[in-house]
């Protein structure tokens, strides 16, 4: 059996296995390249084409083509292409298609067993939303780890002797992480983590964009604003993320803006794009700090490593700043593929676990024998564990009895352990109360808050209530956040032991609508 691990990321995606000698291998696609863009152009209601050719379809049919879809996720937000609505999950599930499809091209075996990658920074509904879009590709979805620590386990592997502190910094083309993580005796453990998930490459392009139409307007005053149109937009989105890649290289690039017949040659200086996008590196660099601050909080204030993750760390700015402000050497982990290796390493050692607890030991050897492992890589694997955090606060809207104002009751903080367990007491307002409205919620901004508006509902339901009961009669609320940073939540009236099990709902798709999504895409040909 083949498992494999796929980072599904906001500007590119791949996808990787174990290869004969134990060490993951990132499979390419049938247009001979490591990633993928994650671009989806719907060419017809039948037939979608993802990729390098959708992203290059982007300046002909603007309208027709779907990018930075990762953003939406866990959003209730549509696409309306050839007179469907298309959710963020439903979307994303094509991107998936074409990496299993261009895997099972090269390696001759279906891929349907993976792990899928997310940054640190999703909270519950993000994540659920990744593991829904799996299940509409036609997936068995494995599980679903963080970004940062999929790089890890990549680090863990190639340094397998060695106790580390490590802390990644992850930007990538639309999502930005910071992440404590410590090596000891292979094992893997998040100490804490914190990020921006629209933060990313994608506004170091956009900014690009903006000074290349204003240089524009300067010449030509007298012709309408490039961004206005969207065939123009869309060619300096793409003149902008290779401007961005040359000035990586080189100190200097110039771009031709076309727009109405006109013609404006601009001269980018790296200098320039550098002073145009400081305050989006200051961003990062702001919350590596607070990362910084609660690792020392619990005890961790010295570092072995700093490992840069994602190809937007390949910007010169990124590692000199870091290197000046943080005085550590920074490591170029295999920016743009240690992610999906590192999933694809989880994803056969979470197999080879799963065989062997199910007793199923001759599989599991196999499995291993395969992949040429020697008997101690093998103990190894199957002894190594993997700690991690809650990225958000979780909480539940209750009202003050004395103030009649709403406010949130956190069960779950930022950077607790998981998996984290926590029951908590409530009791109704109203005497001869018959229905208790149950809304969860999650933290929205960088910092746990008990106002309302400062966090996100993802879940709610009602508990039925016994007549007659006076106010204050108790209910009994339970969080448990698992693993992968998914949430289960349940109420419980303790007389009738009458329950209410929440269901986390993404984008208004309960699991009916995944299986339904899953049915009436599946004649969709996926290019």
């Amino acid at each position: 059996m083949a498992v494999y691990g796929i980072d599904l990321g906001t500007t590119h995606s791949c996808i990787a296995r174990i290869g004969d000698v134990g060490r993951p291998t990132v499979l390419r696609n049938m247009e001979g390249t490591d990633t993928t863009p994650s671009v989806v152009y719907f060419e017809s209601a039948d037939n979608v084409v993802v990729g390098a050719p959708a992203k290059d379809t982007a300046v002909l049919s603007p309208d027709l083509v779907v990018s930075l879809i990762k953003r939406d996720m866990g959003h209730e937000v549509t696409r309306e292409l050839h007179g469907r609505d298309y959710s963020p999950e439903e979307i994303s599930a094509f991107v998936l298609r074409k990496l299993v499809a261009d895997a099972k091209a090269t390696t001759g075996e279906d891929a349907d067993d993976v792990v899928i990658t997310v940054p640190a920074y999703f909270g519950a509904a993000e994540r659920d939303a990744t593991r829904k879009a799996g299940h509409i590709a036609g997936l068995n979805v494995i599980d679903i780890i963080s970004e940062p620590v999929a790089a890890a386990i990549t680090y863990g592997v190639l340094n397998p002797d060695q106790d580390r502190t490590i802390l990644v910094y992850d930007l990538g083309g639309g999502t930005f992480d910071t992440t404590v993580i410590t090596l000891r005796d292979g094992d893997i453990g998040v100490v804490c983590t914190d990020g921006d998930h629209e933060l990313g490459g994608a506004d170091w392009d956009a900014r690009v964009v903006e000074h290349l139409a204003e240089r524009f307007a300067e010449e030509h005053p007298d012709v309408g604003d490039p961004l206005e149109d969207p065939h123009t937009e869309q060619q300096l989105r793409h003149d902008a993320e290779e401007a961005k890649k040359a000035l990586s290289l080189r100190t200097r690039h110039v771009v031709r803006v076309m727009h109405e017949g006109r013609v404006a040659t601009v001269e980018l200086t790296r200098d320039k794009f550098e002073e145009i996008t400081k305050d989006l590196l200051d961003r990062t660099i702001e919350i590596t700090g607070r990362t910084l601050a609660t690792a020392a909080e619990k005890g961790v204030k010295d570092y072995d490593d700093l490992v840069l993750v994602g190809g937007s760390t390949k910007m010169p700015a990124v590692p000199q700043r870091l290197a000046n402000e943080l005085s550590l050497k920074p490591k170029l982990q295999d920016p743009d593929l240690a992610v999906a290796k590192g999933a694809a390493l989880y994803a056969f050692e979470e197999t080879y676990r799963q065989l062997l607890a199910k007793g199923e030991t001759d599989k599991a050897l196999d499995l291993a024998s395969r992949a040429g492992l020697s008997e101690a890589e093998q103990e190894r694997m199957a002894s190594r564990q993997i700690t991690t955090v809650a990225s958000r606060a979780f909480g539940v809207i209750a009202l003050d009895p004395v103030t009649e104002q709403e406010h949130v009751v956190h069960l779950v903080h930022a950077n607790d352990a998981l998996p984290r367990g926590k029951s908590r007491e409530f009791g109704t307002v109203d005497e001869d109360q018959t229905i208790v409205k149950i809304i969860v919620v999650e933290q929205a901004g960088s910092a746990e808050s008990t106002e309302v508006a400062h966090n996100n509902p993802i879940a709610d339901g009602e508990l039925k209530i016994p007549p007659g009961k006076p106010a204050g009669y108790p209910i009994e609320v339970t969080f448990a956040l698992d693993t992968s940073g998914l949430l289960h939540v349940t109420a419980v009236e303790k007389e009738t032991a009458e329950e209410l099990t929440l269901d986390v709902r993404v984008g208004g798709m309960s699991e009916d609508d995944v299986q339904e999504s899953r049915t009436d895409l599946a004649h969709v040909r996926v290019d």
